[in-house]
């Protein structure tokens, strides 16, 4: 499926700053980027590279004070996988890749080991793994209310338990911990959303079940299949759109994801069909 995806962000830089931003969608086995753009107004120097994720950072460097416009626009074809969910089992610890095992811990803003208990009473007597994780983001759905304003950036999984409220952002962190809790890896994802309402960039989390990551959106304000991938992580620390070191005002933050195909048949989990979706 191909989307047309664009992100803007504005600033106001009051002295010399360095931005590190994650706004560009991936390119995966599963993400072909046709055409790409990345612009800034006014120019400064400008770096892209990836540490131990394959996100794409930029680094950009403003020696001085500015109104700094930034623009990302890309066509992206993407690709997935549906999974019946008896292939979805619980991997073992002992059986996990290591490159999976950094997302079975505790985070800065996934604290599953304060979740533990509530974790094991609410769903440790779930068998089957993938319905394990389909009632723990059903149970954030219709008891975590979708609030803007309720949060910031220091808003953790365990706030969001206690506090009953949140956004996108805290909606993912809290299915994150709880899987983790129940000793199944998960990690952040943020990208940008099909019909997602109103635009904005989007986060939800993936879940290690049967060897694969598989995508979950405890919100259920976009397709599963409408997703373009920018990030993962271990929390919102790992996948920031921006990171920030220095004197700046944020002016704007916008995003929109348009479908560039035809015969869109959005997916979403059905009790009736069981399936997972992975990214390829």
């Amino acid at each position: 499926m191909k989307f047309k995806v664009t992100g803007q962000l504005g600033y106001e830089v009051i002295a010399p700053s360095t931005f590190i931003l994650n706004i560009h969608a991936l390119r995966t086995p599963a993400q072909a980027i046709l055409e790409e753009t990345f612009t800034v107004d006014p120019y400064f120097k400008i770096e892209e590279f990836s540490h131990y994720t394959e996100n794409r950072f930029i680094r950009l460097e403003v020696t001085e004070p500015a109104t700094l416009n930034i623009s990302y626009s890309a066509l992206v074809d993407t690709s997935f996988k549906l999974t019946s969910d008896d292939q979805l089992t619980r991997v073992p610890i002992a059986d996990v890749d290591p490159i999976v095992l950094p997302y079975i811990f505790p985070s800065r803003y996934c604290q599953s080991d304060k979740l533990f208990r509530f974790a094991n009473n609410k769903f440790g007597k779930i068998n089957n793994a993938f319905e394990k994780v389909i009632a723990l983001t059903q149970w954030i759905h219709d008891n975590v209310e979708y609030l803007s304003g309720s949060t910031n950036s220091q808003t953790s999984a365990y706030d969001t338990a206690t506090e009953l409220a949140g956004v996108c952002r805290d909606f993912a962190h809290l299915g994150i911990a709880l899987c983790r809790a129940l000793d199944i890896p998960a990690r952040y994802f943020t990208g940008y959303a099909y019909q997602l309402n109103p635009p904005d960039f989007h986060a939800c989390f993936e879940a290690y079940l049967g060897g694969k990551w598989i995508i979950f959106d405890a919100t259920q304000l976009t397709p599963l299949n409408g997703l373009v991938k920018i990030a993962t992580g271990r929390d919102a620390a790992d996948a920031a759109i921006a990171s920030i070191f220095g004197n700046v005002n944020c002016l704007s933050v916008s995003a929109n994801c348009e479908l560039a195909d035809q015969n869109f048949e959005p997916v979403f989990y059905d009790s009736n069909n069981p399936v997972g979706l992975t990214y390829l």
